[in-house]
């Protein structure tokens, strides 16, 4: 059975923590730091223990902040310089999962002294990732943070580069929610343009994802942009938006499938069947889609499919699932099977009920079958 990710933060590296902070503050109150910070730790989930851990740094370094800053910044491991995401604490300094706590406490401590508290962050970043202790600056300080993330495009560490744009996504999974950039992402896309060609794959797949939370709340944007960069692309910037445009190609977007040469409908017959008809939840059905081309020139096809889940009162909701993406060549008849899992998973529950399939080529609607569901 694999070790439960929770243990990541364990005892001996509180211990550890304390033995590196005590080495560059003979201040430190290492005994009762570890007294607090261990207390039921074993008990604790994961963001329970680097919460508990950082109430211990609180309790126990100054009270001036730019110097309980700098302890933390002496006690740091030397700072990675590549892409490589081995962090660990090790007798040369700190680093890897304990850089959670000692970001909340910077986070924490840091509001009344931004500027000195983002420069902590990015040395931070460079030894575990700081994307989560960003975030209060961004909400609280939301001018002076951009800035300085925009300063920091160009630095020489990828770690920097890419925690200036994974730090500043508007949703961010596990992160606070910085609700203005969700309604107006314009402040972050300078950003991304100086980071787009970014010679770095780590800082690419950021601005990548950055695109696609973009995306959920303002696919015009994410348009426009594929609009104005795709064309003459070098292949790293095209994978890099072609992951950007997942959410969009998976929704039928009419903008983004014509920006991919996935613009027009299908010039043809589409046909689809599912079987069993009657089904149990836990089981699955077969999806078999079957296209024929009627053009004289090959067809670049998007073939997704919807299911309307049925609900508890009733109605229905539509799920879009990835299918295939593929070329139809003239008079071509090409076949298509998938097995559909009904099996419950946490995000989704099943009622019974007719639901609904739907085959969509290029984002149309082309044909459509259902099967029944028993619980």
């Amino acid at each position: 059975m694999p070790e439960p990710f929770k243990n990541l933060i364990n005892a001996d590296l509180v211990r550890a923590c304390g033995e590196h902070l005590q080495r560059h503050w003979r201040g430190f109150d290492r005994r009762d730091f570890e007294r607090q910070a261990l207390a039921g730790l074993d008990a604790l989930e994961m963001k329970a223990r680097a919460m508990q851990v950082a109430d211990a740094l609180e309790a126990t370094l100054p009270d001036d902040f730019d110097r309980a800053a700098g302890i933390i910044e002496t006690a740091l491991a030397p700072a990675a310089t590549t892409d490589d995401l081995g962090f660990a604490t090790t007798d040369a300094g700190l680093a890897g999962w304990i850089g959670w706590p000692l970001g909340e406490f910077i986070a924490r401590r840091g509001q009344a002294d931004p500027v000195r508290a983002l420069h902590a962050l990015r040395e931070l970043t460079q030894r575990f990732t700081s994307e989560f202790a960003v975030r209060p600056f961004l909400i609280n300080h939301f001018d002076l943070t951009m800035a300085q993330l925009l300063a920091w495009r160009d630095d020489p560490s990828p770690h920097v580069r890419r925690w200036t744009s994974e730090g500043s996504r508007p949703r961010l999974p596990w992160g606070l929610q910085v609700k203005s950039l969700i309604a107006d992402p314009s402040p972050t896309l300078p950003l991304l343009r100086a980071l787009q060609d970014d010679p770095s794959p780590y800082v690419r797949r950021s601005v990548a994802n950055h695109l696609n939370d973009i995306a959920k709340d303002h696919p015009g944007v994410v348009a426009d942009w594929l609009e104005a960069h795709l064309p003459k692309a070098p292949p790293e910037r095209k994978a890099l938006l072609r992951h950007a445009s997942r959410t969009l190609v998976k929704r039928g977007d009419r903008l983004v499938l014509k920006a991919w040469g996935l613009g027009a409908g299908l010039k043809g017959e589409a046909s689809l069947s599912v079987s069993p008809k009657r089904v149990a939840v836990g089981d699955s059905v077969r999806l078999v889609a079957t296209l024929t081309s009627t053009s004289t020139r090959p067809q670049k096809l998007a073939v997704d499919y919807v299911v309307h889940h049925v609900k508890a009162n009733g109605s229905s909701t539509p799920k879009v699932f990835k299918g295939w993406t593929l070329t139809l060549f003239p008079g071509e008849t090409r076949r298509l099977e998938k097995a559909h899992s009904l099996r419950p998973i946490t995000t989704r529950r099943y009622y019974e009920g007719s639901h609904r399939v739907e085959l969509m080529v290029n984002g149309n609607l082309v044909t459509e079958a259902a099967f029944k569901l028993k619980c």
